[in-house]
């Protein structure tokens, strides 16, 4: 088999054994992580309604100016701070971190503290 295509169906595998145990809700919205080499986006989603509540990423307008490179880690902890602030002004505290297949060290780590320490309950 295929090297890449074991590795993309590890990741298929390893993200759905994450979404079936997490579901978030109009209270708790589940906060999906997506990462590439270039840049991180985050959505707050509400499962039972199907709806984007709120998302930030590297690539807003906003971010762009204080974000030298979006692939880093100092990047991924800019736009924790963002999604803190939108969840705030949506009157969101508390969400269900969705890392999807990503493991939990370096840019979600990041990300996750950064959001943690503007006020956001993970």
């Amino acid at each position: 088999m295929d090297k890449n295509k074991k590795l993309g169906q590890r990741r298929v595998r390893r993200r759905n054994h994450v979404r079936n145990v997490l579901r978030g809700s109009a209270d708790r919205p589940r906060l999906c992580v997506q990462r590439t080499l270039k840049h991180f986006s985050v959505q707050l989603v509400d499962d039972s309604s199907g709806r984007t509540l709120a998302s930030a990423s590297t690539r807003d307008k906003a971010l762009r100016e204080s974000v030298k490179v979006g692939g880093n880690c100092e990047g991924a902890a800019e736009v924790g701070k963002a999604i803190a602030a939108k969840a705030e002004a949506a009157g969101i505290k508390e969400v269900k971190l969705d890392r999807g297949h990503n493991k939990y060290h370096g840019r979600v780590k990041a990300f996750a503290d950064a959001a943690r320490e503007s006020g956001l309950v993970l």
